[in-house]
């Protein structure tokens, strides 16, 4: 079996969830009823420049919010599946728009709706708060807490594998 790092440099492409992984698990409401979340500079940092880098990125969550769609929207990210009954269906729709194989995929997930689509990609990865049956497939844990930087962690390894980390694109929004 290869080690972490020879896995890691064959992922062509990130999908991620949100509440639990970019956001954490902790969310006030707003008064109207909808989730108030928390988001971390540092992962949108690292998203947008993953889509400066041309890799497709996938935004899968069950949440419904204008204002998720709009801060993803905001970094560049056009795969955005908000209200992902079955996430599995969404995951397919984009890796077949980039006909991707899924072997190629980094899917970050915390939770039990996050499990078929993690069993599918190769590279299934989580945050450090992930939940048991979620760190058991992946094949990476963060050492970080979702919505704490760790989307930051696993993109900025994998960019830093490909040599696409530290470079013009890198100093800038």
């Amino acid at each position: 079996m290869s080690n972490f790092k020879e896995e890691l440099r064959k992922v062509e492409a990130f999908a991620f969830d949100v509440d639990g992984v970019l956001s954490n698990q902790t969310m006030p409401l707003h008064p109207g009823g909808e989730p108030m979340r928390t988001v971390n500079i540092k992962d949108g940092y690292a998203l947008q420049l993953a889509v400066k880098k041309e890799y497709p990125i996938a935004i899968i969550t069950g949440g419904k919010t204008e204002a998720v769609k709009k801060r993803f929207t905001s970094l560049g990210i056009t795969d955005i599946y908000l209200g992902s009954y079955i996430k599995k269906e969404d995951f397919e729709d984009f890796i077949f728009k980039y006909d991707l194989d899924p072997e190629n995929v980094l899917y970050m997930g915390d939770d039990l709706p996050d499990y078929e689509v993690m069993k599918m990609v190769g590279f299934p990865t989580c945050p450090a708060d992930a939940v048991t049956e979620i760190k058991q497939i992946s094949k990476y844990i963060s050492n970080l807490n979702g919505g704490e930087g760790c989307v930051r962690d696993i993109i900025e390894q994998v960019l830093r594998l490909h040599n696409k980390w530290m470079d013009g694109d890198a100093f800038h929004w």
